[in-house]
């Protein structure tokens, strides 16, 4: 089991670095109301850049969707790993622990 909990952090990262990949690649794609304009073309600041029109929306749809299954299938992976230790998480699951009250100590005299 200790080698699954190694792979928590490893797999938490390529998912976080997915998730901004993901966020780029949407924010880049031309919507109908222009988003922030990289694609390419008319009324954006992007200009003629290195790739227009229908390659680079193709790229970045098929792009997109490859982005998207790697962060579900990271989400899965992440969920299974997570409920597969028996450990108790909770603090309301967690049993109280008896201890002796404290008793404060009598004053020294100085």
């Amino acid at each position: 089991m200790k080698a699954l909990e190694t792979m928590v952090p490893v797999i938490l990262t390529i998912h976080i670095l997915i998730a901004a990949a993901l966020v780029v690649v949407v924010l880049m794609q031309r919507s109908e109301g222009g988003g922030l304009g990289i694609g390419g073309g008319g009324s954006g600041g992007g200009g003629a850049g290195l790739m227009t029109g229908r390659s680079a929306a193709n790229l970045l749809t098929r792009s997109t969707g490859a982005l998207a299954v790697g962060f579900f299938a990271t989400s899965l992976i992440l969920a299974i790993l997570a409920s597969g230790s028996n450990t108790q998480r909770s603090i309301i699951e967690t049993p109280a622990a008896t201890s002796q009250p404290l008793v404060p100590s009598a004053p020294t005299a100085q």
